[in-house]
């Protein structure tokens, strides 16, 4: 991964660019967000997806719109969107893929997540 930036007194943020590897979202999720980051005013925005301690199974994923990326982010471009996620997130994110499902039912993002060992009935959390 390419150094990009340099934290300074000027304010300058410092990250990382990194690849489709880490995450990788689907067409559907890159829509989506688009059209999410649009409606908020933020085309220029970035998604930044995090896991959490808490949820029935120990660890959630978070998502969030935002306006760029962070110190120390990595920062992925896929599906036409800007994703990004900080260096704790990624040890649990690697290789996962992010896709939106339109349906009444089981809608909304979905994270496909190799590294998840069990995850719990209601698909929101999941342990490593």
């Amino acid at each position: 991964m390419a150094k990009r930036g340099g934290a300074t007194d000027s304010g300058e943020v410092k990250f990382r660019v990194g690849d489709e590897r880490l995450i990788r979202l689907t067409e559907n999720a890159g829509t989506k967000v688009s059209t999410l980051l649009g409606k908020q005013g933020r085309p220029e925005g970035v998604l930044r997806v995090s896991v959490v301690g808490g949820g029935c199974s120990g660890l959630q994923y978070k998502m969030d719109l935002q306006d760029r990326p962070q110190n120390r982010d990595i920062l992925i471009e896929s599906a036409g969107v800007k994703v990004v996620v900080d260096p704790k997130s990624a040890l649990y994110v690697t290789g996962s893929e992010l896709d939106y499902v339109n349906s009444l039912t089981e809608g909304g993002f979905k994270v496909h997540n190799p590294n998840a060992a069990t995850s719990c009935s209601c698909g929101e959390s999941f342990s490593a």
